[in-house]
């Protein structure tokens, strides 16, 4: 894989962790994934007017669409994505994971709609991307992309009376993915989906913050586990 022009990392430290368990050639592919998510998400979290909110996630959505047709613009996130077309990472696919996150801007309420439609396009297209960037492919991806982004939804971005019902949504798929072991290969995503799995089980009046001393300690026991 040809690395990124500039290297990235998602801030989530979680998520860095989980990058930082990838295979050395795997992680700049990984943490690129990582960082667009969350430029994305960002956009949503601070978007005061929706409308505004949507110019800039439609303008995304097209300049990672262009990424098929043209080099990059002068944004290093755009020319990180841009690299990861050796991995058969198409900018068409990577426009599908700022579709995930419009929806969110059309329903205020988060229906369940809406909720489905991100799990299935941020979610499960980011879980897929990132296997194809780990170099393993596995249909339990689907599963535990959907899940952990319902979950990661119910934590930071839906309304708090919605947090348990995203929880409830995100059980089945979790619990699907994390029935056998992972393959070592696709471990760094296995820890962020036992993650999720534990707070489902923990359940909304309970979770712990990111990166608390036992959140850490099941990143590390899937980590060495597969489990």
């Amino acid at each position: 894989m040809t690395a990124p022009a500039l290297k990235l990392m998602p801030e989530h430290p979680e998520r860095r962790l989980a990058v930082a368990h990838a295979h050395a050639l795997s992680r700049d592919g990984l943490a690129t994934l990582f960082a667009l998510d969350e430029r994305l998400g960002a956009i949503v979290s601070r978007a005061r007017e929706p409308a505004i909110g949507m110019m800039r996630l439609v303008w995304w959505r097209n300049a990672l669409a262009a990424l098929d047709c043209e080099p990059p613009p002068a944004e290093p996130l755009l020319a990180a994505a841009a690299a990861l077309r050796p991995d058969r990472i198409a900018g068409r696919e990577l426009a599908v994971l700022a579709e995930g996150w419009e929806v969110l801007l059309d329903d205020a309420e988060f229906g369940s709609q809406t909720t489905a439609a991100h799990a299935r396009d941020r979610g499960v297209g980011l879980f897929r991307l990132a296997g194809r960037v780990l170099g393993r492919d596995s249909d339990r991806l689907s599963d535990a992309g959907e899940g952990w982004a319902l979950v990661d939804l119910g934590r930071n971005f839906a309304p708090p009376a919605r947090c348990a019902a995203l929880l409830d949504q995100a059980r089945a798929p979790l619990e699907r993915a994390m029935a056998t072991r992972w393959p070592g290969a696709l471990r760094p995503l296995g820890m962020l989906t036992a993650l999720a799995l534990q707070d489902v089980r923990c359940g909304a009046e309970a979770l712990r913050p990111p990166a608390s001393p036992r959140r850490l300690l099941r990143l590390l026991a899937h980590r060495w586990t597969g489990r």
